[in-house]
């Protein structure tokens, strides 16, 4: 999904500080933050796609304006809420007042797709173009690469695909590529003479640079579910994913 939490390639936020010897917790809380993550993974109350799309959907002037562990606080706990764990007055009792949760899943976030072949699609040294998508739910995709083309540097195995298991836990493996992007591509002249930038991405973000048609979109492009499939895992395809 679009939202403050997809920086990548935006400027205007000043200069980043570097704290020498940073220690792993600023606070004691952070530590029990951590810790719970762990429980709740370990428990499979969260996948990693569910634990990120739940940040990313934290209001946008609470998230710029918290500290990291305090993003995880709030995905946590609005995964807890939303599975039925706890109720947001157990919540409030125990915290002694309101907490800001994240805001509900958008209508029509859920998606389908196919996995991958047993081959790759695209081989090293392929010119791809990254499909032009802007998905309500989660994606790895982010979205100062989307309509850009690069070329494959690397090919890895296959991984499950987030947008998918980010949305009901269904597993939908596809195969992930590094994909290399000239600097002028991304950012045009303003780019440092001879940048590159290496991104991961899953098959489904890719199409050959070559078969672009006239709306832009990729044959393997995720495909929208009906809005009243909202809440249920993905269903199975010929295919099993």
């Amino acid at each position: 999904m679009n939202g403050v939490h997809d920086l990548g390639g935006m400027d205007g936020f000043g200069v980043v500080d570097v704290e020498a010897d940073e220690p792993v917790f600023h606070a004691a809380w952070e530590g029990v933050v951590f810790g719970l993550a762990a429980v709740m993974s370990a428990q499979r109350l969260r996948n990693t796609g569910a634990f990120r799309h739940a940040i990313e959907r934290m209001d946008p002037a609470h998230y710029l304006g918290s500290p990291y562990y305090e993003h995880w606080l709030t995905g946590l706990i609005t995964l807890l809420i939303e599975q039925g764990v706890i109720s947001r007055a157990e919540l409030e009792a125990r915290g002694g007042g309101h907490f800001p949760l994240s805001r509900p899943v958008r209508a029509g976030a859920v998606v389908s797709s196919t996995p991958s072949a047993a081959a790759p699609r695209f081989a090293v040294g392929s010119a791809v173009r990254v499909c032009n998508l802007h998905p309500l739910g989660h994606t790895r995709c982010p979205r100062y690469v989307r309509g850009k083309h690069g070329t494959v540097a690397r090919v890895d195995g296959r991984f499950p695909l987030p947008d998918v298991a980010a949305h009901g836990g269904a597993r939908c493996e596809q195969y992930t590529y590094a994909v290399r992007f000239d600097g002028h591509e991304l950012w045009g002249a303003a780019a440092d003479r001879g940048a590159v930038v290496y991104v991961d991405l899953w098959e489904s973000y890719l199409e050959p640079a070559a078969g672009v048609g006239a709306a832009g979109r990729s044959p393997t492009a995720l495909q929208r579910l009906p809005a009243d499939v909202m809440g249920r895992s993905a269903p199975p395809s010929p295919t099993g994913c």
